[in-house]
């Protein structure tokens, strides 16, 4: 009984050193740059939802969800939602990265599409362990929702999500209706 509860404790401790943002958590600002070298972060994009998808070329997950994300980011900017899609390039080397954005960009319009160099921008997301990972934010910034891996019976569920957290109140506006 003794070895039963020491190794679970230690599973409880390793969990605990790896564990990935959760829902409610705030998460780190850093969201990586871009092809130009534009930093991007999770404080300038406050008031808007924000979907968050680390990939790599190699994940033909990462490349089958990249162009639904595309087409929620194209509705969402035709319909006036403050809605920012913002896909993380995880671990590959620059010359990769800026060739996969110049060759995706024409059919992937509107994506924000960022460089993780080294990982350290996905680690505490997961991104150590497995991509894609798929992270939703509320308009204040912090953590709503948190998928690893993608198939697209997900679809309806990530679609209902989204636009649940669209139809939540600004930061601005919950400021304004406190006063």
């Amino acid at each position: 009984m003794r070895k039963i509860v020491a190794a679970l404790i230690g599973l409880l401790l390793c969990l605990a050193a790896s564990a990935a943002v959760n829902p409610g958590d705030t998460p780190p600002d850093a969201l990586g740059s871009t092809q130009d070298g534009q930093v991007i972060s999770v404080s300038s994009l406050h008031g808007k939802v924000v979907v968050i998808s680390f990939w790599a070329t190699w994940c033909g997950y990462c490349m089958k969800e990249m162009p639904v994300l595309a087409n929620l980011q194209k509705l969402a900017s035709e319909r006036g939602l403050q809605l920012q899609v913002v896909t993380v390039n995880d671990k590959e080397d620059r010359r990769t990265f800026v060739n996969t954005v110049r060759v995706l960009r024409p059919r992937l319009p509107g994506l924000l599409m960022t460089w993780d160099r080294d990982g350290t921008i996905g680690k505490p997301y997961g991104t150590d362990k497995s991509i894609p990972v798929m992270v939703m934010l509320h308009r204040d910034g912090t953590v709503a929702h948190v998928h690893v891996g993608y198939g697209e019976d997900m679809l309806d569920s990530l679609v209902a999500e989204i636009n649940a957290l669209l139809s939540e109140p600004s930061p601005a506006s919950t400021a304004v209706a406190a006063n």
